[in-house]
This record gives C-alpha cells, structure tokens and sequence, in this order.
C-alpha cells in the first residue's frame, strides 16, 4: 500500500474522525511530555480492541513504523518518535478509548486493557478497599496501566516495586515479518483474533474460563529485596533482566492489548510522618532499621530536598490545587487543554513559546500558598525532608522509634501529620517533578537547557546524596532532588546555565553514576535519553526481530531489521 492507501485503510477501519494526519492536531500525539518529537504519517484512535488489530495488520501490511501509546507521560521520549531519521513512515496509535477494566479473582486481580489509566484502576478498587500495584507516581500525569507494566514503572510504593506481570494479550511480528496475536493473559477468549479480541472487550468469559496459577501478576520477591540494605547492586532499575517478561518491560516493542494483574487490600488505618534534618546520616538511620527491624514495611518514603521544595511551591502551586480540589481525574483533561492552546498559540508569531505554562503561572500567583505552617517551619530549618506513610501494626512502632531516635535533636525533629497536612505533604511531593519543567519554560529565555536523571542508587550506598565536583557544579544554575528514598531511586533534574551543552553535561554525570554503582534509568524506559545496554537491547531484539514496533530505543538502530 501507498501512503494515500494505507491512509484510506485506516479511515475504514477507525473512521474519519479517529485518522488524523494534519501535523499541526498530530504534534500532541508526536511530542514526548519532556522529550523528543518526530514525524509521523498518521495518528489513529482506535475504538476497540478488534480496530486496534485491524489498524495493526494495515500497518504492517504497508511496512510502515508503528508506535503505540496511551497517556503520552513518559519522561524518556519512549512513546513517541525522536527525529527524522528512520527508513520508514510511522503511524501513531493511541490507545486511550480503549479503557476497559474487568475485575476477576474475586477482585484479587484485575485485567486493564490499553488505555485503562492508573486513576480509573484506583476508583475501581477504592470503594472495594483495595489498590492496585501503583499509585498516582511523581510525574506521570493521568498514565496508563500498560504503560506502567511496558516500561516497568516502579513508584513510590515500597513494598511492591516494578510494575510487572507474566500475563498479557498482545500482538508481535515474528521474524517472517508476520503480526501475530498472543493471548497469555490465561484467559480462554477463542481462537482466532476477532473472537479473542471480542470476547475480552466485551468480557464474554466466565470465571470457568479463567486459569489459576498461570503466572504471576506482580513482583512476588521485591518485599524481601528491598530489605538487603547491605547489598552491592540497587534494588530495581528499568535494564534489571529479570523483571523482564513478554510486556513487562517491552517499552513498545510489542503491542499490548491487555493485562492481568494483582490487586492488594488497603490498609484500613494510616499514618505519615514529616521528618526533616540537615544530616543524611539519620534518614539513613530511619531506612536502615525501619528495612531490616522491623516487622512490615512502610508503604512509602518519599524524599525531597529543600531547593525542590522551594520550586515546587511557587511552579507546582497549581497542581496541587487542582489536586485538591477538583481530584487527579481533571489533570489528564487540564493537560490536554494545555496542550491545545499552545498548539493554537504556536499558530501567531507574536504569542510567546510555552504559552500555557507562562498563562497557568500568571494564574497561580492569584493561588495562595497550600502549605501548612509546620511544613513551612520544617522547611526553614532542614535542607533534607522524608514524607513517611505507614499504616496498621507500624503505626505504633514508628511512633515509638521516631520520639527515641530524634530525642536528640542534632539530628533533627518530626511530627505527625494529621490528615490536612498529610495531605498537603503528599501533593506537594507530587508537585515537585512538574515544577522543573514549568519553571523551565517560564524561564526559558534565562536558563538554559534541562536534564532530567532517574537513577537507582546501591541499596548500600550510604552517600547517597549527591556532591558534584565544581566544573560541573559551576555549570548548573538549579539541583533538584527528589525520589523514593526507602527503594534508594532518585530523581535528580539540573536546570543549567545559559550556553552549556546538556549532552555533554550528561555524559560527565553518568561516568559519575557509573563509578558510584549506580543504575540507569530506574523506573522509566530508556527512551530516546539512554543508552540500552546490551542484556536489554538482546530483550528488545528478540520481541521484535523485524523492528517495525518502536524502533530506536536505547539508542539502538531505527532501521528495518535492525540494520
């Protein structure tokens, strides 16, 4: 097929008004949130799963590139294209309409179809008092369940770590250069596609045709690894090969449909914890007994340092507001609205770049500050904070190891948070990561460029926060840091000085973290920004030995074959 042909295929399949092919409406869908933008010959919006199949044979029929993608979060460019340079035309596929979510398992587990998001997975299970693996993580804004598993998100969540399942539906093209349909969600659909693809969609399956014990639905091993403080190696990272299975980590190399995961209860009491210090030591203190002495695991640690504090209360003021009053379902939409009127504003010369961030900061100064005062204090006093949420039989012990450890007050101090502030505490950790990009591009004609680090430090490592030597340091205007603190994942974004060379910048910080032992990236794919090593480049190739599905990653070959 010829392009006009392969256009016209879709159109039937999908209809009119989900093919778009004007670049000006297909920018959203071909610029990555943070990174990377390419050409593409179409977007296509697929309405069920049968059309996505449909527009996936069509796709390969006509040897083009497809991408597949759902919330278009990723911080790594790994859902969209990155460049021109590629031997093929690429058809988007964006998968959000397709947001079924079945409950199965006497709701122990749940099977999310492409674009189910991570909210709508939370509301579901919310009033049955239980939660899905993740929650709402740093920066993934409205993302999707089989984004998570594709890219072995990890989260802020301890005791779970990386997204993954050994149970999914999808479609791979085989080394003839074949698409062929997968079903391994242990799930009896049918046989051919229309009657798999159909049957799941409409869930015509009984809990007869369900298998128990074909898999497992999440990371039974992570609770015991995380505890190894003592450990060489870091406790999870997005090249681990042995969190890698089929869709669990195929960063689009494969077509996924569905997949079937655990579902955990919800703890029916919980408690967080501010603590703030100037000594890295007694966070590290707190890690350590709480990972190896106690009796369960805290379900998170969230760390953030004061300078991302800072940022975060005047660039991600608004999106805690929102949050707060009108709740993570409007984000995804607030977002998208965004997004179309900086496309609308690109469109007038005299209209400034990044028209909806600098319209949305002007609008938050009229926000008052959502912070309360013993936060507000903590932050004049401490340059390290650590958000610490724990619930049932840990409540009283971390009670009591809190008022022991910090009964000398040289290390530092905390307070429980009652549940205004505890709130507060969590939206503000959630705020923290969008607010380098905003003040990145309020500021753009002040700053240079932005680098954006997601490594995963030695669970022994105990210097954990970073000191750079002074001819990088010299060359960075703002450090912002912020991360997991229990799994030892960071976050580390650098707004740099006008003139400096990210690229090059990056270079030297990753020869850093390789001295160090560290791994990278943790828990977002390697995208367009890193380098797959070869254990992960191998898992790649195997998926996808034609190449036709997302091709580039990792800085590997764009080219048909592999070539």
């Amino acid at each position: 097929m010829d392009h006009s042909q392969l256009i016209s295929r879709l159109v039937d399949i999908a209809g009119q008004s989900h093919v778009i092919t004007d670049p000006s409406k297909t920018l959203f869908y071909r610029k990555g949130y943070r990174f990377g933008e390419g050409k593409a010959l179409a977007v296509v919006k697929p309405k069920t799963l049968l059309e996505y199949w449909k527009v996936l044979e069509a796709c390969v029929a006509a040897d083009v590139i497809v991408i597949s993608q759902s919330a278009n979060t990723g911080l790594t460019g790994g859902s969209t294209p990155d460049g021109n340079d590629y031997d093929r035309d690429i058809v988007i596929v964006n998968t959000l309409l397709l947001d079924g979510i079945q409950l199965i398992e006497k709701n122990t587990q749940v099977v999310c179809l492409a674009g189910a998001t991570l909210y709508e997975l939370e509301d579901i299970l919310r009033p049955l008092h239980r939660e899905p693996h993740s929650v709402i993580g740093s920066s993934c804004i409205g993302a999707s369940v089989v984004g998570g598993i594709c890219n072995n998100s990890g989260g802020a969540l301890v005791q779970r770590g990386p997204a993954y399942t050994q149970m999914a539906l999808f479609a791979q093209i085989n080394e003839k250069g074949e698409l062929e349909l997968k079903n391994h969600l242990g799930i009896h659909l049918g046989n051919t596609p229309e009657e798999i693809l159909t049957n799941l969609q409409q869930h015509r399956y009984s809990a007869d045709d369900v298998e128990k014990d074909c898999g497992q639905g999440s990371d039974h091993s992570y609770c015991n690894h995380v505890r190894e403080v003592d450990a060489d190696t870091p406790a999870r990272f997005n090249a681990d090969p042995t969190r890698h299975y089929e869709a669990s980590g195929c960063a689009g190399k494969l077509a996924v449909f569905a997949v079937r995961l655990d579902t955990f209860p919800m703890d029916k009491e919980t408690a967080v914890f501010y603590i703030g210090t100037n000594d890295i030591q007694a966070l590290s203190d707190v890690r350590r007994t709480m990972l190896t002495e106690f009796d369960s695991l805290p379900i998170s640690g969230e760390y953030i340092h004061r300078d991302a504090y800072d940022l975060a209360t005047v660039y991600g003021k608004d999106t805690f507001w929102v949050i707060k009053t009108m709740g993570t379902k409007w984000l995804p939409k607030l977002f998208a609205l965004k997004a179309k009127a900086d496309r609308i504003a690109e469109k007038f010369p005299f209209m400034p770049k990044h028209f909806g961030d600098k319209f949305m900061q002007v609008v938050s100064k009229f926000i008052p500050n959502q912070l309360p005062e013993k936060m507000e204090d903590f932050h004049k006093k401490y340059d390290h904070h650590l958000i610490l949420k724990v619930g049932g039989d840990l409540i009283p012990q971390t009670r009591e190891f809190l008022k022991n450890y910090f009964a000398d007050s040289s290390k530092g101090g905390y307070f429980e948070c009652d549940s205004k502030e505890a709130q507060a505490a969590m939206l503000h950790r959630f705020a923290v990561a969008s607010a380098a990009i905003r003040y990145h591009n309020v500021h753009e004609k002040e700053v240079g460029e932005l680098v954006a680090l997601d490594i995963a430090l030695r669970r022994n490592d105990k210097e954990w926060f970073e000191h750079l030597p002074e001819e990088i340091s010299s060359k960075i205007m703002h450090k912002l840091y912020y991360g997991h603190f229990m799994c030892h994942v960071f976050h580390q974004d650098y707004i740099l000085k006008p003139g400096v060379d990210g690229h090059e910048l990056e270079e030297e910080m990753l020869k850093l973290l390789d001295k160090r032992g560290a791994q990278y990236p943790a828990e977002h794919n390697v995208g367009h920004l890193y380098e797959a090593k070869p254990e992960l480049k191998k898992f790649y190739q195997d998926l996808d030995p034609t190449n036709g599905f997302n091709p580039g990653l990792g800085h590997t070959s764009k080219n048909k074959n592999w070539q």
